[in-house]
């Protein structure tokens, strides 16, 4: 099977954002370690993203642009938290804000379409998954409105901000990974004569699944430390200018 050259680099970039993530999450925030991994982090998410964004036009996959356009939204303002100092915004704030809202009321409105259909989903994804990741949308242009209003954030609220995004992205990553219909970084091992030798415990449903959530598993965990821990109250906590968290 032929895979075109901007599939692989996405398909590439997907592998790297994967890795560099889970590297970033497992290290100490603010580390020299946790910096660098969430620089490739970002640059591999960024490039996934956009490479996603142009297949699905091209392709016509609905479902992909709108997992490909969040991914880039939600990696994008958790870059830009970090960048910021504390109670700063800036104009491009203003502009991404548009991006959930109106992802939000489209997978809104696909998941009523899909819970009256027949089959109960839309674009092939069902719809309690539309309704799923349109509350997120909604969600995080609810967040962007009171950043915006209150001309900035800062501390535990800008770290966790910066957190929760950057892990749902990757969940999204995960998912399309591992849970995705064509599922094509295993079919290309296949396809390239690796699937064969590779144990079969690799290719499990469950161990797919509990990939997949990881991200959110490991997104409550950090999000509890930062808010309980006293390690994130009692000294300043310091986001790289040019790297996440």
């Amino acid at each position: 099977m032929a895979y075109s050259p901007l599939l692989l680099v996405h398909i590439c970039a997907g592998a790297s954002g994967l890795l560099s993530g889970t590297a970033a999450i497992s290290f100490r925030k603010g580390s020299p370690r946790h910096v660098l991994a969430g620089k490739v982090f970002v640059a591999s998410m960024l490039v996934m993203g956009a490479a996603a964004t142009y297949l699905a036009i091209v392709r016509n996959q609905p479902s992909n642009l709108v997992g490909g356009i969040l991914t880039v939204y939600l990696i994008g303002t958790a870059w830009l938290t970090a960048r910021r100092r504390d109670e700063k915004t800036g104009r491009l704030d203003w502009l991404a804000l548009l991006i959930p809202l109106a992802l939000g009321m489209l997978l809104w409105k696909n998941g009523f379409d899909a819970l009256r259909s027949a089959t109960g989903e839309k674009y092939g994804v069902p719809g309690g998954m539309h309704l799923f990741m349109g509350s997120v949308c909604l969600l995080a242009a609810a967040g962007d409105v009171r950043m915006l209003v209150r001309g900035g954030i800062l501390g535990t609220k800008r770290l966790a901000r910066h957190l929760w995004r950057m892990c749902f992205g990757l969940f999204i990553a995960s998912g399309s990974f591992f849970l995705g219909p064509s599922n094509r970084p295993l079919r290309l091992l296949s396809n390239v004569g690796l699937g064969q030798r590779l144990p079969r415990v690799l290719f499990s449903t469950t161990l797919y699944f509990i990939l997949t959530v990881l991200p959110l598993v490991l997104l409550v965990f950090w999000l509890l430390r930062v808010r309980f821990s006293k390690a994130y109250k009692t000294k300043p906590i310091q986001l790289a200018a040019t790297s996440p968290e």
